[in-house]
Protein backbone atom coordinates (compact mmCIF):
# COMPACT_ATOMS: atom_id res chain seq x y z
CA UNK A 1 0.00 0.00 0.00
CA UNK A 2 1.40 3.42 -1.18
CA UNK A 3 0.39 6.65 0.09
CA UNK A 4 0.76 9.33 -2.77
CA UNK A 5 0.90 13.25 -1.50
CA UNK A 6 1.17 16.53 -3.55
CA UNK A 7 1.47 19.18 -1.13
CA UNK A 8 1.24 22.44 -1.70
CA UNK A 9 0.91 25.63 -0.18
CA UNK A 10 -2.61 26.34 -0.14
CA UNK A 11 -4.30 22.46 -0.55
CA UNK A 12 -2.70 18.72 -0.26
CA UNK A 13 -3.85 16.25 -2.13
CA UNK A 14 -3.46 12.70 -0.25
CA UNK A 15 -4.63 9.38 -2.47
CA UNK A 16 -3.64 5.86 -1.18
CA UNK A 17 -2.85 3.03 -4.18
CA UNK A 18 -2.74 -1.06 -4.24
CA UNK A 19 -0.91 -0.77 -7.76
CA UNK A 20 0.92 1.19 -9.92
CA UNK A 21 -1.56 0.02 -12.57
CA UNK A 22 -3.92 2.14 -10.75
CA UNK A 23 -2.46 5.27 -10.73
CA UNK A 24 -5.52 7.47 -11.72
CA UNK A 25 -8.02 5.00 -9.79
CA UNK A 26 -6.47 5.33 -6.22
CA UNK A 27 -8.44 3.14 -3.01
CA UNK A 28 -9.03 6.25 -1.22
CA UNK A 29 -8.49 10.16 -1.99
CA UNK A 30 -8.94 13.44 -0.42
CA UNK A 31 -7.81 17.50 -0.29
CA UNK A 32 -7.26 19.44 2.28
CA UNK A 33 -6.24 22.80 3.29
CA UNK A 34 -2.79 22.63 3.86
CA UNK A 35 -2.29 26.13 5.80
CA UNK A 36 -5.30 24.84 8.51
CA UNK A 37 -2.48 22.29 9.85
CA UNK A 38 0.47 22.96 11.77
CA UNK A 39 2.62 20.10 10.08
CA UNK A 40 2.01 17.77 7.54
CA UNK A 41 1.83 14.84 10.38
CA UNK A 42 -1.12 16.88 11.26
CA UNK A 43 -2.35 16.72 7.94
CA UNK A 44 -1.88 12.83 7.56
CA UNK A 45 -3.33 11.85 10.42
CA UNK A 46 -6.71 13.49 9.87
CA UNK A 47 -6.38 11.74 6.63
CA UNK A 48 -6.14 8.54 7.58
CA UNK A 49 -9.27 9.17 9.90
CA UNK A 50 -11.04 10.75 7.53
CA UNK A 51 -10.77 8.03 4.84
CA UNK A 52 -11.19 5.09 7.46
CA UNK A 53 -7.79 3.52 6.91
CA UNK A 54 -7.40 1.78 10.53
CA UNK A 55 -7.31 -1.74 8.63
CA UNK A 56 -4.92 -0.90 6.43
CA UNK A 57 -0.90 -1.00 6.43
CA UNK A 58 0.60 1.79 4.61
CA UNK A 59 3.99 0.49 3.53
CA UNK A 60 5.24 3.15 2.19
CA UNK A 61 4.46 7.11 1.34
CA UNK A 62 5.99 9.78 -0.99
CA UNK A 63 5.12 13.14 -0.83
CA UNK A 64 5.93 15.86 -3.42
CA UNK A 65 6.07 19.09 -1.60
CA UNK A 66 6.52 22.94 -2.68
CA UNK A 67 10.52 23.72 -1.89
CA UNK A 68 13.72 22.19 -2.09
CA UNK A 69 14.68 18.19 -0.81
CA UNK A 70 18.29 17.97 1.05
CA UNK A 71 19.47 15.12 2.40
CA UNK A 72 16.04 13.84 3.31
CA UNK A 73 14.51 17.28 4.94
CA UNK A 74 12.58 19.92 3.26
CA UNK A 75 10.63 23.46 4.11
CA UNK A 76 7.29 24.31 2.03
CA UNK A 77 8.27 27.41 0.69
CA UNK A 78 4.56 29.28 1.39
CA UNK A 79 4.10 27.62 4.95
CA UNK A 80 6.03 27.18 8.01
CA UNK A 81 6.15 23.57 7.80
CA UNK A 82 9.46 21.75 8.00
CA UNK A 83 9.81 17.81 7.33
CA UNK A 84 11.95 14.90 8.06
CA UNK A 85 11.94 11.34 5.80
CA UNK A 86 13.01 9.87 9.33
CA UNK A 87 11.16 12.11 11.80
CA UNK A 88 7.72 10.88 9.74
CA UNK A 89 8.98 7.48 9.27
CA UNK A 90 8.80 7.28 13.00
CA UNK A 91 5.43 10.00 13.80
CA UNK A 92 3.26 8.20 10.84
CA UNK A 93 4.19 4.64 11.74
CA UNK A 94 5.23 4.09 7.76
CA UNK A 95 8.46 1.88 7.42
CA UNK A 96 9.50 4.54 4.11
CA UNK A 97 8.72 7.76 3.76
CA UNK A 98 10.29 9.94 0.65
CA UNK A 99 10.24 13.40 0.37
CA UNK A 100 10.29 14.94 -3.28
CA UNK A 101 10.48 18.41 -4.62
CA UNK A 102 6.72 19.26 -5.77
CA UNK A 103 7.75 19.94 -9.51
CA UNK A 104 9.80 16.54 -9.45
CA UNK A 105 6.71 14.57 -8.86
CA UNK A 106 4.93 16.88 -11.46
CA UNK A 107 7.43 16.36 -13.91
CA UNK A 108 7.36 12.31 -13.57
CA UNK A 109 4.29 12.01 -14.46
CA UNK A 110 4.78 14.06 -17.76
CA UNK A 111 5.45 11.21 -19.83
CA UNK A 112 2.40 9.22 -18.72
CA UNK A 113 0.00 12.15 -19.43
CA UNK A 114 -2.52 11.77 -22.04
CA UNK A 115 -3.83 13.71 -24.89
CA UNK A 116 -7.08 14.27 -22.99
CA UNK A 117 -4.56 15.46 -20.07
CA UNK A 118 -3.29 18.20 -22.45
CA UNK A 119 -4.65 21.67 -24.07
CA UNK A 120 -2.57 22.06 -27.11
CA UNK A 121 -1.48 26.31 -27.52
CA UNK A 122 1.31 25.52 -29.89
CA UNK A 123 1.21 22.38 -31.76
CA UNK A 124 5.08 23.14 -32.56
CA UNK A 125 7.07 20.53 -34.32
CA UNK A 126 8.34 17.66 -30.66
CA UNK A 127 12.15 16.28 -30.94
CA UNK A 128 11.44 12.45 -30.58
CA UNK A 129 12.96 11.88 -27.03
CA UNK A 130 13.51 15.96 -26.80
CA UNK A 131 14.31 17.60 -23.24
CA UNK A 132 11.20 18.43 -21.78
CA UNK A 133 10.19 21.54 -19.42
CA UNK A 134 7.62 22.00 -17.18
CA UNK A 135 6.86 25.66 -15.48
CA UNK A 136 4.10 25.30 -13.23
CA UNK A 137 2.32 28.71 -11.68
CA UNK A 138 0.18 27.56 -8.35
CA UNK A 139 0.35 29.03 -5.21
CA UNK A 140 4.20 29.22 -6.31
CA UNK A 141 5.81 29.03 -9.86
CA UNK A 142 8.10 25.78 -9.52
CA UNK A 143 9.93 24.66 -12.45
CA UNK A 144 11.20 21.21 -13.79
CA UNK A 145 13.42 19.49 -16.62
CA UNK A 146 12.99 15.75 -17.97
CA UNK A 147 15.96 14.69 -20.41
CA UNK A 148 15.84 11.52 -22.06
CA UNK A 149 18.80 8.91 -20.75
CA UNK A 150 18.46 6.22 -23.43
CA UNK A 151 15.79 4.24 -21.49
CA UNK A 152 13.67 6.68 -20.13
CA UNK A 153 13.36 10.48 -19.09
CA UNK A 154 14.99 11.35 -15.98
CA UNK A 155 13.86 14.18 -14.02
CA UNK A 156 15.78 17.36 -12.67
CA UNK A 157 14.05 19.32 -10.22
CA UNK A 158 15.23 23.14 -9.87
CA UNK A 159 14.02 26.18 -7.80
CA UNK A 160 14.06 28.68 -11.02
CA UNK A 161 10.97 30.19 -9.95
CA UNK A 162 13.31 32.31 -7.61
CA UNK A 163 15.17 33.54 -10.18
CA UNK A 164 15.41 37.48 -10.75
CA UNK A 165 12.07 38.65 -12.82
CA UNK A 166 13.60 40.36 -16.27
CA UNK A 167 11.30 42.76 -17.29
CA UNK A 168 10.62 42.97 -21.26
CA UNK A 169 8.54 45.98 -22.09
CA UNK A 170 7.90 49.65 -19.92
CA UNK A 171 4.93 48.10 -17.87
CA UNK A 172 7.15 45.62 -16.54
CA UNK A 173 9.81 47.95 -15.77
CA UNK A 174 7.24 50.19 -13.93
CA UNK A 175 5.94 47.09 -11.95
CA UNK A 176 9.88 45.95 -11.11
CA UNK A 177 10.25 49.66 -9.73
CA UNK A 178 7.37 49.77 -7.97
CA UNK A 179 8.46 45.81 -6.14
CA UNK A 180 11.82 46.52 -5.68
CA UNK A 181 10.12 49.79 -3.46
CA UNK A 182 8.45 47.13 -1.36
CA UNK A 183 10.66 44.27 -1.20
CA UNK A 184 14.45 43.59 -1.51
CA UNK A 185 14.09 41.19 -4.34
CA UNK A 186 11.82 40.55 -7.15
CA UNK A 187 11.42 36.80 -8.57
CA UNK A 188 9.05 35.53 -11.09
CA UNK A 189 7.42 33.54 -8.39
CA UNK A 190 6.20 37.60 -7.26
CA UNK A 191 4.72 38.37 -10.24
CA UNK A 192 4.05 34.94 -12.06
CA UNK A 193 2.05 32.64 -9.49
CA UNK A 194 -0.82 32.94 -7.04
CA UNK A 195 0.63 35.02 -4.63
CA UNK A 196 2.76 37.11 -7.70
CA UNK A 197 -1.09 38.01 -9.32
CA UNK A 198 -2.28 40.17 -6.76
CA UNK A 199 1.64 42.25 -6.67
CA UNK A 200 0.75 43.04 -10.49
CA UNK A 201 -3.18 43.84 -9.78
CA UNK A 202 -1.72 46.23 -7.17
CA UNK A 203 0.44 47.96 -9.75
CA UNK A 204 -2.34 48.74 -12.16
CA UNK A 205 -4.81 49.60 -9.39
CA UNK A 206 -1.73 52.30 -8.03
CA UNK A 207 -0.69 53.54 -11.61
CA UNK A 208 -4.15 54.31 -12.40
CA UNK A 209 -4.95 53.34 -16.00
CA UNK A 210 -8.38 50.98 -14.75
CA UNK A 211 -10.58 52.05 -11.87
CA UNK A 212 -11.68 49.29 -9.08
CA UNK A 213 -14.99 49.11 -9.34
CA UNK A 214 -16.48 49.53 -5.49
CA UNK A 215 -17.88 45.60 -5.16
CA UNK A 216 -14.52 44.30 -6.12
CA UNK A 217 -12.98 46.74 -3.89
CA UNK A 218 -15.69 45.54 -0.63
CA UNK A 219 -14.84 41.74 -1.95
CA UNK A 220 -11.26 41.72 -1.62
CA UNK A 221 -11.31 43.34 1.71
CA UNK A 222 -13.21 40.74 2.80
CA UNK A 223 -11.00 38.09 1.20
CA UNK A 224 -7.70 36.93 2.48
CA UNK A 225 -6.67 35.49 -1.08
CA UNK A 226 -8.06 37.56 -3.85
CA UNK A 227 -5.88 35.68 -6.73
CA UNK A 228 -9.29 33.88 -7.86
CA UNK A 229 -11.29 37.22 -7.73
CA UNK A 230 -8.52 38.84 -10.14
CA UNK A 231 -9.33 35.36 -12.57
CA UNK A 232 -12.75 35.23 -11.99
CA UNK A 233 -13.25 39.40 -12.98
CA UNK A 234 -10.61 39.11 -15.87
CA UNK A 235 -12.91 35.82 -17.16
CA UNK A 236 -16.47 37.87 -16.14
CA UNK A 237 -17.42 34.59 -14.74
CA UNK A 238 -19.41 34.12 -11.34
CA UNK A 239 -17.56 35.74 -7.95
CA UNK A 240 -19.79 34.68 -5.40
CA UNK A 241 -20.45 30.94 -6.95
CA UNK A 242 -23.54 31.31 -8.59
CA UNK A 243 -24.46 30.08 -11.53
CA UNK A 244 -24.22 32.98 -14.45
CA UNK A 245 -21.80 35.22 -15.71
CA UNK A 246 -20.82 38.93 -15.15
CA UNK A 247 -19.01 41.64 -17.22
CA UNK A 248 -15.47 41.49 -17.69
CA UNK A 249 -13.99 43.77 -15.09
CA UNK A 250 -10.81 45.88 -16.97
CA UNK A 251 -8.43 46.04 -14.45
CA UNK A 252 -8.48 42.37 -13.93
CA UNK A 253 -8.19 42.17 -17.71
CA UNK A 254 -5.06 44.12 -17.97
CA UNK A 255 -3.71 42.22 -14.79
CA UNK A 256 -4.14 38.82 -16.21
CA UNK A 257 -3.06 40.00 -19.51
CA UNK A 258 -0.03 40.80 -18.36
CA UNK A 259 0.76 37.69 -16.34
CA UNK A 260 -0.11 35.88 -19.33
CA UNK A 261 2.68 37.62 -21.29
CA UNK A 262 5.15 37.52 -18.57
CA UNK A 263 4.34 33.36 -18.01
CA UNK A 264 4.85 33.46 -21.73
CA UNK A 265 8.13 35.09 -21.39
CA UNK A 266 9.44 32.97 -19.07
CA UNK A 267 8.52 29.76 -20.62
CA UNK A 268 10.59 31.11 -23.13
CA UNK A 269 13.46 31.77 -20.81
CA UNK A 270 13.31 27.89 -19.74
CA UNK A 271 12.87 26.98 -23.24
CA UNK A 272 15.80 28.20 -24.36
CA UNK A 273 17.81 27.75 -21.15
CA UNK A 274 16.82 23.61 -21.37
CA UNK A 275 16.82 23.43 -25.62
CA UNK A 276 12.90 22.08 -24.80
CA UNK A 277 12.67 20.83 -28.02
CA UNK A 278 10.21 17.56 -26.87
CA UNK A 279 8.32 20.81 -25.50
CA UNK A 280 7.13 23.10 -22.55
CA UNK A 281 4.42 21.84 -20.35
CA UNK A 282 2.45 24.57 -18.06
CA UNK A 283 1.63 23.48 -15.05
CA UNK A 284 0.12 24.48 -11.71
CA UNK A 285 -4.11 25.35 -11.16
CA UNK A 286 -3.69 28.87 -12.86
CA UNK A 287 -2.92 28.47 -16.77
CA UNK A 288 -6.37 26.25 -16.91
CA UNK A 289 -8.16 28.40 -15.21
CA UNK A 290 -7.18 31.34 -17.66
CA UNK A 291 -6.74 29.41 -21.47
CA UNK A 292 -8.44 32.71 -23.04
CA UNK A 293 -5.76 34.59 -22.07
CA UNK A 294 -2.79 32.39 -22.79
CA UNK A 295 -4.25 31.12 -26.05
CA UNK A 296 -4.13 35.21 -27.01
CA UNK A 297 -1.36 35.74 -29.85
CA UNK A 298 0.51 37.86 -27.31
CA UNK A 299 1.34 34.52 -25.15
CA UNK A 300 3.20 33.02 -28.06
CA UNK A 301 4.56 36.13 -29.14
CA UNK A 302 6.47 36.68 -25.50
CA UNK A 303 7.28 33.23 -25.86
CA UNK A 304 9.49 33.65 -28.93
CA UNK A 305 10.49 37.21 -28.37
CA UNK A 306 14.01 36.10 -28.08
CA UNK A 307 15.80 37.78 -30.84
CA UNK A 308 18.01 35.37 -33.11
CA UNK A 309 16.20 32.66 -31.68
CA UNK A 310 12.53 33.77 -32.39
CA UNK A 311 12.15 31.20 -35.48
CA UNK A 312 13.28 28.12 -33.82
CA UNK A 313 10.93 28.55 -30.83
CA UNK A 314 7.93 28.27 -33.23
CA UNK A 315 8.53 24.64 -33.15
CA UNK A 316 9.07 24.30 -29.90
CA UNK A 317 5.23 22.74 -28.30
CA UNK A 318 3.44 24.14 -25.82
CA UNK A 319 1.00 22.27 -23.55
CA UNK A 320 -1.53 23.29 -20.30
CA UNK A 321 -1.71 20.30 -18.35
CA UNK A 322 -5.17 20.32 -17.23
CA UNK A 323 -5.24 16.83 -14.80
CA UNK A 324 -5.31 18.45 -11.64
CA UNK A 325 -4.24 14.93 -10.50
CA UNK A 326 -0.81 15.21 -11.81
CA UNK A 327 1.27 15.50 -8.90
CA UNK A 328 -0.18 12.82 -7.30
CA UNK A 329 0.56 10.56 -10.11
CA UNK A 330 3.74 11.41 -10.35
CA UNK A 331 4.26 11.15 -6.67
CA UNK A 332 2.70 7.55 -6.75
CA UNK A 333 4.45 6.27 -10.13
CA UNK A 334 7.71 7.54 -8.29
CA UNK A 335 7.23 5.40 -5.04
CA UNK A 336 6.26 2.38 -7.37
CA UNK A 337 9.46 2.88 -9.30
CA UNK A 338 11.66 3.12 -5.79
Amino acid sequence: MLLAGDIGGTKTNLALYASKDDLRTPLREAKLPSAQYATLAALVHDFIKQVDLSDIKIERAVFGVAGPVVAGKAKITNLPWRMEEKQLEQTLNIPSVTLLNDLAAMATAIPLLRSTDLHILNAGKPASHGTLAVVSPGTGLGEATLTWDGAHYRVHPSEGGHVDFAPTNAFEIGMLIYLLERMPHVSYEHVCSGIGLPNIYAYVKTSGMFDEPAWLRDKMAQTKDITPLIVQGAMGTSTDGLAGSHEQEPICVATVKAFASILGAEAGNMALKTLATGGIYLGGGLPPRMLPFLEDPEFLRAFTSKGRFAEMLKDFPIYVVLNSKVGLIGAASFGFNL
